[in-house]
């Protein structure tokens, strides 16, 4: 089954068995349980929702459901068209919705898109929302409108512009700086719609752009997730265009990772770390990131002053803590920047720009601002248990075993180490615990992983 339902919308791959995939039948039967819950939730029947897609090749034809389902139940659509995670999210709250749809699967490859679901702060539902759009369409109560009460649609492609505008606008982003510095940039837009609204911005910084995989078309050139395996082609042409960094998104670009001027990554982890050291550089205070992000946005943090707080993993729980906590910036360590100045999503606009004034305020290399922030590596494991083995007993197990450490059980289990750290969660679909341990070396992240691995192999008694 690639049909995944959760809290925050629908995924799956495209094609296959009604209710086992992610067929036309089940992106109207989300989209009616979302324009549902919309109505009960605004209390009103009039209702906008913007709209927007990423570039995957099924991207036109879930658009075309989703929007016509929508006017189908009476609301009025802000169609985007192609755009981004964040660009929607910026555009729901300007335009005065009620919600927003962003078609995409994220970094999935290009089989799979998704329903990701907004309410009418432009930010992602919560929990208790989220279960109520599954209990609607389960149930299928949907109730359609007449035809003269059918939604109308408004086309407004110029968003992606509008987003850039609001980034080149904020206080922090020295446009004058960055010109100034006369940085030449590669960019791995993965053929999505990153391959548009990047370059743009970036001309707009007066950067010197080299393209790479920027045509929209959907086809993505390699595993679209930015992971350093996934970008060789990139971490070349850095280094034969004596480029002064690389800048890689994902397809709905709201992952961001850089590449240094010799090629070498500079660590997805790190660009949370980076933009938020220039951001509390200027404005003093709090961060935040979730459970399974290094340690070295703490202790960069704790260098401006500032306090640091850990939440459950997951966007939505990271900007819950950020507002209890008036975080200045905060984010996950997957390179998603979270800047609430403009709004609270993750944004590699917002990211791009806070890294590139903070570069040229630095005058250094991008390799050597890299070397100027805590060493920290990290290792992602997992370990695949039989059915009949009680996962929740294995972490009970393992937060009585380290109950002398410091224990967070928000989320699975983390235990905090004095060099290190370990963080344990379970799989909600099937029974495998995910294995996420830090350390100032990998091989003392691996070896950690390893022991924690032999662990649960024992408590399990495999």
């Amino acid at each position: 089954m690639t049909l995944i339902k959760s809290i925050s919308g629908i995924r799956g791959t495209i094609g296959g068995k009604v209710g086992d995939n992610l067929t036309p039948v089940d992106a109207v039967k989300f989209a009616s349980a979302y324009g549902t819950w919309l109505k009960e939730y605004r209390g009103k029947e009039k209702l906008t929702v913007v709209v927007g897609r990423d570039a995957r090749i099924s991207g036109p034809m879930i658009h075309n459901l989703v929007i016509n389902t929508l006017i189908g139940l009476g609301i009025d659509v802000i169609d985007l068209g192609l755009s981004t995670t964040p660009t929607v999210e910026v555009a729901v709250p300007i335009e005065k919705a009620d919600g927003g749809i962003i078609l995409t699967a994220s970094h999935n490859p290009k089989q799979w898109n998704a329903l990701k679901l907004l309410n009418e702060k432009g930010e992602f539902l919560n929990g208790a929302e989220g279960e109520k759009i599954l209990a609607i369409a389960e149930a299928e109560s949907f109730v359609f409108s007449d035809v003269d009460d059918l939604g109308e649609i408004t086309i407004n492609d110029a968003y992606m512009d509008i987003h850039i505008d609001e980034v080149l606008n904020l206080p922090l982003v020295d446009v004058k700086a960055v010109k100034a510095a006369k940085f030449k940039v590669v960019v791995d837009g993965v053929n999505s719609s990153g391959g548009i609204i990047i370059p743009r911005l970036l001309e707009l910084m007066g950067v010197e752009v080299v393209e790479l995989y920027c045509e929209p078309n959907g086809h993505f050139p390699h595993n679209p997730e930015p992971l350093k395996e996934h970008l060789t082609a990139i971490s070349e042409l850095v280094v034969q265009e004596k480029a002064d960094l690389g800048i890689v998104v994902d397809p709905d670009v709201d992952r961001l990772a850089f590449i240094c001027e010799d090629g070498e990554m500079f660590g997805e982890e790190y660009t949370l770390v980076a933009c938020a050291d220039y951001v509390m550089s200027k404005t003093p205070g709090n961060t935040v990131s979730n459970m399974s992000s290094s340690r070295a946005l703490r202790d960069v943090t704790i260098a401006h002053n500032g306090s640091y707080e850990a939440s459950a993993v997951g966007e939505v729980n990271v900007v819950e803590l950020m507002k209890n906590n008036n975080a200045v910036i905060g984010g996950e360590g997957n390179g998603g920047i979270i800047y609430p100045e403009l709004h609270y999503g993750r944004d590699s606009l917002v990211g791009v720009a806070l890294f590139l004034t903070h570069l040229a305020n630095k005058k250094m290399k991008v390799s050597e601002l890299r070397a100027s922030y805590p060493e920290y590596y990290m290792s992602k494991n997992k370990i695949e248990l039989t059915p009949q083995i009680d996962v929740d007993a294995i972490l009970v197990a393992m937060t009585e075993k380290y109950k002398n450490e410091d224990i967070t059980t928000i989320d699975g289990v983390k235990i905090d180490l004095a060099e290190n750290w370990v963080h344990l969660r379970k799989s909600n679909t099937e029974p495998i615990i995910r294995i996420y341990t830090e350390a100032s070396s990998q091989q003392k992240a691996d070896a950690l992983a390893e022991r924690i691995i032999d662990e649960i192999k024992v408590i399990a008694g495999i």
